[in-house]
């Protein structure tokens, strides 16, 4: 059964062919998957399938240690999106909801290479001289 409504799918395909460079996204997940690990995927392979821009990787956290700990992954499900580089995007937990707006707008960022900030942010962020590690928590209610 498909998680996105054949009408969203439309409207998904339409704005993803913004998407000008390569986009991966690289999943998390274990052999035993646990429910939100089984939604994840399915949701995730639903959207890898938009655009021929965006790719889904799958890997599992136990057998892939080593790579879940290089790239930070502490969690599971864990969703990152990737462009040339590791842009430091990660999702935990099944991306849906308020979440899936996000997601897809990550995934059109990274497709642009761009965060779409004015200059004079830009300015402000390059006087950050030590790392920020910055986290969001959102409940589903």
């Amino acid at each position: 059964m498909a998680l996105i409504k054949e009408k969203d799918r439309e409207k998904l395909i339409g704005i993803m062919k913004i998407i000008e460079e390569d986009v991966k996204i690289v999943m998390f997940t274990q052999e035993n998957e646990c429910q939100q690990c089984q939604a994840t995927r399915g949701l995730l392979e639903e959207v890898a399938a938009l655009s021929e821009k965006v790719s889904l990787e799958m890997r599992d956290f136990e057998a892939d240690a080593e790579m879940a700990k290089n790239l930070g992954v502490d969690k599971i499900p864990a969703t990152l999106i990737l462009g040339e580089k590791d842009y430091g995007i990660r999702f935990y937990g099944v991306p849906a909801g308020y979440e899936f707006n996000v997601l897809i707008q990550d995934i059109l960022d990274v497709g642009k290479r761009s965060p779409g900030l004015d200059e004079k942010t830009k300015e402000v962020l390059a006087t950050i001289q030590k790392p920020v590690h910055l986290q969001v928590f959102i409940s589903p209610t």
